[in-house]
């Protein structure tokens, strides 16, 4: 009987979940000593988390997988225009970036704090016109200037019991959906659900489906169905894919977005070549570890630039949006011990080679990958001492959820039938026939004789268990509740997530088939303004509609032979989102960071991102080349209030309210009658640093 084969009880392993983060602090430069890249050296850190840093602190709501108690929210409590005690970077003679003060450096009263407080609150509490309060950090920062905003953080569950997600605390949670429905249980939650849509239909088409359908949600955003879908298939709406996408149709640029390969790569992308890592596999890193270590490379960290980089300029967005889908979904940490030598190695023949095709095949060449049995332990896991935790995140994670209908027999007939996976003595995939428990086994509805010890048919038998998981009713649902999650509604309606996954098991868990469906969807459409950006997002966007070229300014000095401006460019990118805690394959532990935007309520984030902008806007990183904010808008008009608008326009693609032009207008301390240059006389770097405040960039 399967019952019967089930081993004793051990405590979890978690030594897969550390990481030798090389953490560097500085967001506006390169580490000044970095880690060297190697693996022979005893891995420091034995359970938990790194020494170096309390992810407590840094990723905020950590999850149970450690142990650990709930924290404060994500993002680093802010401290100065700076964050975190950091020194400013060298500016130029009588440049500044504008402080979140009350004087210009005339001493004229502009008012800068206050609306930068009211446009930043907005922001911060305004999704589509639902309540979503900033933080009491937040408003001690500014005093009692935002008290009017409210408050809608507190943890209070409006609903729910201690056996729903929603009814639950965000550490005690265990899957990647099942987060996200717990952070929606606090009253922000609540506000949030009050505004989304409940319900709709799939029509004939995209084009079709966004003519049909009404916006009626309360929104600060435009109701254009166009930006919308730039705003969310995409990094960022920027004027050449607003302007692909009018000359295309919605139809035709969905259909070219979902045949990546076909689209031509950007010049960023090309240049990804001065990553010396990035072209490399595992067994050449090994072999090459010292001439990396001469040229200051770390594999783990050049594969987090290039993602960043293919965010920020890649024409396959729609692409790289399920990249990082799946890198939230299907987690592995960029920084664990042997992410250095393999981590890239799943980017590429993972997650980037199935991200729009099968997610069965996805997860069967996930559990055969060196990445996931290390990152897991099952390369430790064998028939006479039995390690659960890829067998159990398998079902938990990567499948069917923990409400999924599994127990904890489940668990442990998989754990069985897993054993036998590991590595050969140069770090490739090997079956290992005499770690492999023999016998009958019985997981959910799978069961399995198997009873041969031959390596084709047994590797072969665990293939078809992974395969039949990732095609469970659960895994169905599961998929599609995330996917609805990340695209339409932090409360996705029942009636999408049950249709698309229909649409999934009918199409044998191809995913381009549930985009398809998704953007048929009058639910997809009528969704305006109802997510909120993600750190990450944020900044990654604001790269975007900045038109930042990856090409180095005149004015860089290089200063490293080593490495090229556009590396170190793109390391900069990265350290200031570690600083923000998002950025790309970041969560240290296996459940991926959350996609709801209570999760990310943190008031230094939120400044921080804002102080980030201004030094894009400024140009101050010359690593890359940037449009002077006096040229953004090509012909300028004479007057402030005429000015804004074109501004903002160019920025978020819309005119703001009257209101928030005003307190803009208070940002630059001019009526909106006055006439100004083309530097709105000096303010236009704190202009555009506003408008990018405004709800209508932090919403996508």
């Amino acid at each position: 009987m399967a019952d019967q084969n089930v081993p004793p009880r051990r405590p979890r392993d978690d030594r897969g979940w550390d990481g030798r983060q090389h953490h560097s602090a500085d967001g506006y430069g390169d580490p000044s000593t970095p880690a060297p890249y190697g693996y022979d050296s005893p891995h420091p850190y034995q359970g938990g988390y790194p020494a170096q840093a309390d992810p407590r602190e840094q990723y905020g709501d950590a999850y149970a997988h450690a142990g650990q108690p709930a924290p404060g929210p994500r993002g680093p409590q802010w401290v100065g225009p700076e964050g975190l005690g950091r020194p400013a970077p060298a500016r130029p003679a009588g440049a500044g970036l504008p402080a979140l003060d009350d004087d210009d450096d005339s001493g004229r009263k502009v008012g800068r704090r206050k609306a930068m407080v009211a446009l930043g609150g907005t922001a911060a509490v305004v999704a589509g016109g639902a309540a979503l309060a900033m933080t009491p950090q937040f408003r001690g920062l500014f005093g009692d200037e935002a008290a009017a905003a409210g408050d809608a953080t507190g943890s209070t569950v409006t609903d729910g019991t201690a056996a729903r997600p929603s009814g639950q605390q965000p550490s005690t949670v265990r899957t990647y959906t099942e987060q996200n429905e717990s952070y929606m249980g606090s009253r922000a939650g609540e506000a949030l659900k009050k505004n989304a849509p409940t319900t709709g239909r799939t029509l004939s088409g995209p084009a079709a489906a966004a003519a049909a359908t009404k916006v009626t949600v309360k929104t600060v955003l435009a109701k254009d169905p166009i930006l919308h879908l730039a705003r969310r298939a995409t990094f960022g709406p920027t004027p050449a894919v607003i302007a692909d996408i009018k000359s295309q149709g919605i139809d035709a640029w969905i259909r070219a977005q979902l045949e990546p390969d076909k689209i031509e790569p950007s010049k960023a992308e090309l240049k990804l070549s001065e990553l010396p890592s990035l072209k490399l596999d595992p067994q050449q890193l090994r072999a090459q570890r010292d001439q990396l270590n001469e040229q200051d490379a770390q594999p783990e960290r050049e594969m987090v630039d290039a993602t960043i980089a293919r965010q920020i300029w890649s024409k396959r967005q729609l692409f790289e949006v399920m990249v990082d889908f799946w890198n939230d979904f299907l987690h592995v940490a960029a920084d664990f011990d042997g992410g250095e030598a393999y981590r890239n190695s799943f980017d590429q023949e993972v997650v980037r080679k199935h991200a729009l095709g099968s997610y069965p095949e996805m997860l069967v060449a996930a559990n055969k990958h060196p990445a996931l049995l290390i990152y897991l332990n099952q390369k430790d896991s064998r028939k006479d001492a039995i390690n659960e935790n890829l067998a159990r995140e398998n079902l938990e994670l990567y499948s069917v959820g923990v409400d999924g209908g599994y127990g904890e027999t489940d668990v442990r007939q998989a754990a069985l039938l897993q054993t036998g996976r590991g590595l050969d003595k140069d770090g490739k995939y090997a079956f290992k026939p005499e770690q492999h428990y023999v016998g009958k086994v019985k997981v959910l509805g799978f069961t399995h004789a198997n009873d041969s010890l031959d390596p084709k048919k047994a590797d072969a038998a665990i293939d078809a268990y992974i395969a039949y998981i990732a095609l469970h009713p659960s895994t169905a649902k599961y998929v599609a509740q995330s996917l609805a999650t990340r695209f339409v509604s932090d409360t996705p309606p029942k009636s999408l997530v049950d249709r698309l996954a229909k649409t999934y098991t009918t199409n044998n868990g191809l995913i381009k088939p549930v985009l398809m469906a998704l953007f048929c969807s009058s639910e997809f459409w009528a969704g305006v303004g109802q997510k909120v950006r993600r750190p990450m997002e944020y900044l990654v966007a604001t790269y975007r509609t900045l038109g930042v070229s990856p090409e180095a300014s005149p004015k860089h000095n290089n200063g490293d032979n080593k490495r090229t401006p556009y590396a170190r460019g793109l390391r900069q990118i990265h350290d200031k989102l570690r600083e923000l805690g998002h950025y790309p394959m970041g969560q240290p532990t296996p459940d991926g960071y959350p996609d709801v935007y209570v999760a990310w309520t943190s008031a230094g984030t939120m400044v921080n991102g804002w102080n980030e902008a201004g030094e894009i806007i400024a140009g101050y990183r010359t690593a890359f080349t940037y449009t002077a904010p006096e040229k953004l808008v090509a012909k300028p008009p004479a007057t402030a209030g005429a000015y804004v608008d074109a501004l903002s326009q160019r920025l978020v693609g819309q005119k703001l309210s009257t209101r928030e032009k005003n307190l803009i207008l208070g940002v630059a301390g001019v009526p909106a009658t006055a006439k100004v240059d083309a530097t709105f006389n000096g303010a236009i770097t704190a202009v555009a640093r506003a408008i990018l405040a405004s709800p209508q960039h932090h919403l996508r």
